[in-house]
Formats: C-alpha cells, sequence, structure tokens
C-alpha cells in the first residue's frame, strides 16, 4: 500500500496505526484518583467531555489520570497527554501540544483533531489547578 503524505505525517489510508489503536483502546489511565494535585475538566463543541487529575511527586508529575465520556478519538488523545505528562516536571509539561498528540499517534482522523485540543486543553486546565494548589495549599482540604 502507498503511504501518502499529509501535513507531514505519514498516514496509510483507510488504516489506523498500532500506536493510535493501543492508545485509544488504552483503560488504565482512566478513572477518578482519591486524592490529586491538580484536576481540569472541559467538554468539547462535539460533546466529549473529559475530566482530567494530575499526582505529583515533588515538582514531577507521577501519574494522570481521566474520567471521559466521549469517543475513542477522544480515549486515544487522552492516553496520550497522560504518556507525554508523565515524569515531566510541571513547567515542562506546558509544552505539551496538540501537535506534539498527533504526531504521536500518526493516524488520528483529521476531523478528530478536536480530541486532542480538548484532552490537551484539559490538562493545562489540570496544571493550572495545580499550580493554584501550590500556592494555596490548605484549599486541597477542602476538595
Amino acid at each position: 500500500m502507498e503511504l501518502a503524505k499529509k501535513e507531514g505525517r505519514e498516514t496509510e489510508p483507510d488504516a489506523q496505526t498500532l500506536r493510535f489503536l493501543e492508545m485509544a483502546f488504552r483503560t488504565d489511565k482512566q478513572g477518578r484518583p482519591l486524592q490529586h494535585d491538580g484536576c481540569g475538566k472541559k467538554t468539547g463543541d462535539c460533546g466529549d467531555s473529559v475530566e482530567m487529575f494530575i499526582t505529583l511527586k515533588g515538582d514531577r508529575i507521577e501519574t494522570v489520570n481521566f474520567h471521559l465520556d466521549g469517543c475513542m478519538n477522544t480515549n486515544a488523545c487522552a492516553n496520550t497527554v497522560a504518556l507525554l505528562a508523565e515524569g515531566k516536571t510541571l513547567d515542562d509539561a506546558w509544552e505539551i501540544s496538540v501537535d506534539q498528540v498527533v504526531d504521536y499517534l500518526r493516524s488520528l482522523p483529521e476531523d478528530h483533531l478536536h480530541c486532542a485540543e480538548l484532552a490537551v486543553g484539559t490538562f493545562y486546565l489540570a496544571l493550572a489547578d495545580s499550580r493554584k494548589l501550590r500556592r494555596a495549599p490548605w484549599k486541597k482540604t477542602y476538595r
């Protein structure tokens, strides 16, 4: 099968890459942790919603979990954000971009790029919440 070049990415027409499928069907990051150091929730124009939670160890992201009500493309994007974020410092995590998610997945359908935007945007909300809690740690008790 001939590979097509589109927007600088190689894609196989009518086929999902193994990496995309792995992220789309992965479920180990799904769920709401009992304790977290930051959370964010966002609903996209398509109706999909993601709630993302980060847990820190020092200034590094130890885990990223999420709860979603959406399609497998949104699940793939949320899993990719978690994969890219874990182990990074909070400052470095702000550099995770929609393009990085799309490039990692390799075959996210073009009409679902908004899923990557939703996942990254939700992650940014969780990072901002974490920053806020670090400035006022007493607020964490009231969650």
